[in-house]
């Protein structure tokens, strides 16, 4: 969800994970595409396929498994929605926009 809000708030982003699933989680995508976000293309990545260095930030959403031996600026602590409710997932995606957007006052 971080990288479709991040995308859709004009910023150059990217998602990746420790353990990445098959597929992006059913509610994720309609929590995006709830609040007109596109979810074309999106998939699971694994954070070892990232380019980190390339980007200006590097945020966790919490290292709740493990975390990767990468830079990161910031870890917002999240716990993962990932087999919960909708109106969790709509929480969690609230609190990254948040999140985003605090970024972008900074």
């Amino acid at each position: 969800m971080a990288e479709g809000i991040a995308r859709a708030l004009g910023h150059d982003a990217a998602s990746a994970g420790t353990h990445p699933a098959s597929e992006v989680s059913k509610n994720a995508l309609k929590v995006l595409e709830s609040k007109g976000i596109s979810t074309h293309g999106m998939y699971p990545k694994l954070v070892d396929d990232i380019d980190w260095r390339s980007y200006d930030m590097v945020i966790s959403m919490g290292c709740g498994v493990s975390c990767p031996a990468i830079r990161i600026d910031q870890d917002w602590e999240l716990e993962d929605p990932v087999g919960q409710s909708l109106s969790v997932f709509k929480a969690c995606a609230d609190i990254i926009e948040e999140n985003i957007k605090r970024l972008e006052a900074i």
